[in-house]
């Protein structure tokens, strides 16, 4: 008797085969024509395979089957601990010409591609989606069979001169619709057109406030505590440490440890913790500063180890390297997150951010921050704090206020903003109201406390903060 059959005496005849031949790395399509049964079926035996034997994925099949002793291949956590898993089916082309196919084919691939790079869960491969069509003939068999929570199904219409392509978010155990949109545009450059469509789908959906991170926290929300995942703790996290304020950054900083705990390989909690350090550093919110710069060091070396091409924590690194004063060094991160993540709307503002105060030319930060914003229309505030401290570092003041009062509004470096540009623009009465509500609130947080560990290194970013802190009065 072969082992897989040993082992799993709940399965019937059929289902062992399955089992035994998708364990051992053969396709839906190879199985079906290996037994002589239609996809549809290897999917149902697939889902069957997967609830008798309590696991979601290939990985956990494996891991099932890798001994009596329990222990799991490559030190993996139990699927229990697993973040949740997208699948997106091939883009369906409505067209028959072979041109149009090919697009969508593309436009697919691409889109796996690069949610697997930016999302924080993973992403089945495009090779696994393909061998089974262009959407799920049945959401609940072929959710347990891919082993997946999310699917992403879409269809393509076009003539010679408009595309238009509608993508749909599901629940992939109901099938209940969660997110939709339809993009409509119009033919020219036809690979210029596939990049444009493809970011504006990985941003709306993969960015630190976009739809799979937002369905991702309204299903956290009604779990009961004690059932709380890793990823689940990191969701949380995010929320917590975009609201910038001291307790909440405080509590983000708890729960991005509890999900490191429970799952060390968390690449994108060990980026978040590093930033919710380096904001404990530059806005006051810690005694001990030293401390708070070696944590966010520890945090983002962590995070490059486990995923060197993390853009948002080369980024971070930048910062990270700014504030020790190896501008050379912040410079050569800066441009590795950008190479990393040139279509990602988080790491374009975080890098916006940083070109305008710590190391480059403010100027060029304006076209980061814009294209940030096109790709990313559901931009958190904290785009816009980031947008209002490089207009002011233009010296564009009024559009810099209107800005910062979209961004964190208890976000002590986006009073502080907020209050320089008043005053550059000589309305003293408002800037000092600011300033008493900063010091007030913040009795730690100082302008040259924000320019020595944010840093501000660029001189006449420098020069412009320190004039507009005396005009608000502002220490």
């Amino acid at each position: 008797m072969n082992r897989i059959a040993a082992s799993s005496p709940v399965l019937s005849d059929r289902e062992r085969a399955v089992a035994e031949k998708f364990a051992a790395g053969l396709t839906y399509r190879e199985i079906g024509e290996a037994l002589f049964i239609a996809l549809s079926t290897v999917r149902t035996h697939l889902a069957s395979i997967y609830d008798k034997l309590g696991v979601r994925n290939k990985v956990a099949l494996a891991a099932h089957f890798a001994g009596a002793s329990g222990a799991r291949p490559d030190g993996l956590s139990p699927p229990s601990d697993a973040p949740p898993v997208l699948a997106i089916f091939p883009i369906e082309c409505l067209n028959s010409e072979e041109r149009w196919r090919r697009f969508a084919d593309g436009l697919s691939s691409d889109i796996t591609i690069d949610l697997a790079r930016y999302a924080d869960l993973p992403v089945i491969a495009f090779h696994t989606m393909k061998s089974l069509g262009s959407k799920p003939a049945d959401f609940e068999a072929d959710g347990k069979a891919l082993g997946a929570t999310y699917i992403v199904s879409g269809q393509l219409r076009a003539d010679d001169q408009r595309v238009r392509l509608t993508i749909e978010l599901a629940d992939a155990r109901s099938g209940v619709s969660l997110w939709s949109e339809r993009y409509d545009r119009p033919v020219a450059d036809i690979f210029a057109l596939q990049d444009s469509l493809t970011e504006n789908v990985i941003n709306v959906l993969a960015g630190s406030y976009g739809t799979l991170a937002t369905v991702g926290r309204n299903a956290v929300r009604r779990k009961p505590p004690a059932s709380l995942r890793a990823y689940d703790f990191y969701l949380l996290g995010v929320e917590q440490h975009n609201t910038f304020s001291r307790a909440g950054n405080a509590e983000a900083i708890r729960l991005f440890s509890r999900a490191l705990e429970l799952d060390p390989t968390l690449v994108r909690a060990w980026t978040e913790l590093a930033y919710a350090y380096s904001i404990e550093a530059c806005n006051g919110f810690g005694d001990d500063v030293p401390g708070s710069i070696e944590n966010w060091r520890t945090a983002v070396e962590n995070a490059l180890r486990l995923d060197p091409t993390d853009s948002a924590a080369h980024t971070c690194l930048g910062d990270l390297k700014g504030c020790l004063g190896d501008f050379e060094g912040a410079e050569r991160a800066y441009q590795r997150g950008f190479e990393c993540g040139f279509n990602h709307a988080d790491t374009l503002a975080l890098l916006a951010g940083s070109k305008a105060l710590v190391a480059g030319d403010p100027a060029e930060a304006i076209p980061l921050i814009e294209r940030a914003m096109r790709l990313n229309p559901l931009a958190p505030r904290w785009y816009f704090g980031m947008q209002g401290r490089i207009l002011f570092a233009v010296g564009r003041h009024r559009e810099a206020v209107a800005a910062l009062r979209r961004g964190s509004p208890d976000s002590p470096n986006v009073l502080m903003f907020l209050a320089l540009a008043h005053a550059a623009q000589s309305e003293t009465g408002e800037a000092a109201r600011i300033a008493a509500r900063l010091n007030a609130e913040f009795p730690d947080f100082s302008v040259e406390r924000f320019i020595s560990a944010y840093p501000v290194t660029n001189p006449d970013a420098v020069q412009a903060i320190r004039d507009a802190a005396k005009l608000a009065r502002l220490g």
